[in-house]
């Protein structure tokens, strides 16, 4: 049993979110074998009810307020720095003497970092090996993100993403290993650092099949004999307030041309002026719901037509462990092991979206074979266990390092 300090961004729970839902599941991965001291941000007040259940689960929990708002005027600072704006958007003075006095007090046997902008208070530690989950290249999202903006926000994303890259290398070469959701990460990031040496592997998604799992007694959420497209997703994220904006912009309109009883229902937290402008005809936008799995059980189809997407995307995986038959960008199609047109469709165009949306919802029975056919994808390739159980061989290396006499 290891000494540990996981360093993450967000308070890891409710996994109500993608980065959270990795990172919960990496807490209690972690700490059903190890004693893990939490070093943390609650950015959402209403996660602060949550701290409780993390404290049952680590020996120790600092987590510390940041105000959205306060933090992006810090970021600033990185302007005149020089350094990517992430880094001070996330720096605090307390986090960053918690950790030191915890190094010296308990005498840490390893550190594991969820996201590289928290790589920054483990660095320092030294002689404590560093396990750095980047999930995503961060760098290359705010690159992307220049190209589908105009300037001045063009070239802020485009120094973010550059600046952000040079961070990523230097965190590389200081950690033991450096973890990517996918393999096509993993070979982005080695192409564009490749004076990197040190281990660098993919440790994909996963998602929990017994709790997403279609329920006879669940009730629908939707009216009787309403046809549902859902997309799920945190909107208050730019590329899912693009996502669902283009669907209703250039999708919806076509699919509802004969089909009246047809509504797109966008489901989850924090959602934008852009997003609630959306809600009309045709167009619900629920913002936070206690339990999301009615709107995937009772969906006749769920969507994902993000145009912007890194890695494997937890609401895919979830809405497939559901039944539900989706339909998703291709890039993101591609990131999962599974086989397009068997178990999942996936589309580019908004023609098509238009053509396979319309393919299922006139074929009900090819929608529940698709459905069935995506849920066994999920419970044969995706449990989390297997998946996490990577950054464990990494840790039993780090112990049998400690172990051999100097």
């Amino acid at each position: 049993m290891a000494k540990i300090l996981y360093l993450v961004h967000r308070l890891p729970y409710p996994p109500n979110k993608g980065d959270k839902v990795r990172s919960y599941h990496l807490l209690k991965h972690l700490a059903q074998r190890h004693e893990v001291y939490l070093a943390t941000f609650i950015d959402d007040p209403e996660d602060e009810q949550y701290l409780p259940l993390l404290k049952r689960l680590c020996v120790e929990v600092f987590a510390t307020r940041l105000n959205p708002a306060t933090a992006k005027m810090a970021s600033l600072r990185g302007l005149f720095s020089g350094e990517a704006l992430t880094l001070p958007y996330y720096r605090d003075a307390g986090m960053t003497r918690w950790v030191s006095e915890l190094a010296q007090r308990v005498g840490l046997d390893a550190s594991v970092v969820f996201s590289s902008s928290m790589a920054q208070y483990a660095t320092s530690l030294e002689g404590v090996p560093m396990l750095v989950d980047f999930v995503d290249v961060d760098s290359a999202k705010w690159t992307e993100y220049a190209q589908a903006h105009a300037w001045p926000m063009s070239w802020l994303y485009r120094r973010e993403g550059r600046q952000l890259l040079d961070f990523e290398r230097r965190v590389a070469e200081r950690a033991s290993c450096s973890f990517f959701v996918t393999e096509k990460e993993t070979a982005l990031f080695r192409r564009l650092a490749p004076q990197c040496t040190g281990p660098v592997e993919a440790m994909c998604n996963g998602v929990d099949a017994e709790f997403f799992a279609p329920d006879a007694q669940r009730p629908s959420p939707f009216e009787p004999g309403a046809q549902a497209l859902v997309f799920t997703g945190a909107m208050d994220y730019w590329p899912n307030v693009d996502a669902v904006s283009w669907f209703c912009g250039e999708i919806l309109p076509e699919l509802r041309r004969g089909r009246p009883a047809l509504s797109f229902y966008i489901v989850g937290r924090s959602p934008t002026p852009a997003v609630m402008a959306l809600a009309g005809e045709g167009v619900v936008v629920t913002g936070t719901v206690a339990d999301v799995r009615p709107y995937l059980q009772h969906a006749d189809v769920v969507v994902a037509p993000l145009r912007l997407a890194r890695g494997i995307q937890n609401k895919v995986l979830e809405a497939m462990a559901m039944g539900r038959p989706v339909v998703a960008a291709r890039q993101c199609v591609e990131a999962i092991d599974a086989q397009a047109g068997q178990e999942l469709l996936a589309a580019e165009q908004a023609a098509d979206y238009v053509l396979a949306i319309n393919e299922l919802l006139a074929a009900p029975q090819r929608a529940r074979t698709l459905g069935e056919a995506g849920r066994a994808c999920v419970q044969r390739s995706y449990s989390w266990s297997a998946h996490l159980a990577g950054i464990d061989r990494h840790l039993q290396d780090i112990r049998r390092e400690e172990a051999q006499p100097s």
